[in-house]
């Protein structure tokens, strides 16, 4: 294992560690992004087990946005998750941003599902 993905796990389970202690039996939104695309799901962690996904890869989205790279396409992807969270009955979650800085494709992305009715 490089240095840097070394540093990028102990990252991730620093800030997982720290939703834990907050997150009182809600559900988690975690945030996912590689160099092409952006990844959002629901995640019940007492089950294990996914219970609303959303992505620049959706056939819904795919062919509407230019690019999954942009805080355009973080944006629309966070309106829909937020969309399908309300739908399955879910608004209190926690914000899992991961080992990523909360800036640029991240609160594009959170930003986005607050608006669309999640709370966090």
């Amino acid at each position: 294992m490089s240095a840097h993905s070394k540093q990028f796990q102990q990252r991730r389970a620093r800030v997982r560690r720290a939703l834990r202690k907050v997150a009182s039996d809600r559900l988690r939104l975690s945030v996912h992004r590689s160099s092409k695309h952006i990844y959002a799901q629901l995640i019940d962690d007492t089950k294990g087990m996914t219970l609303v996904a959303a992505s620049s890869l959706d056939r819904e989205l795919k062919g509407n946005l230019p690019k999954g790279t942009d805080k355009a396409a973080a944006a629309v992807v966070g309106k829909l998750i937020a969309e399908r969270a309300v739908k399955a009955g879910i608004r209190e979650v926690v914000f899992d941003r991961g080992a990523y800085k909360f800036h640029g494709r991240v609160k594009a992305l959170a930003d986005a599902a607050r608006d669309g009715g999640l709370s966090f």
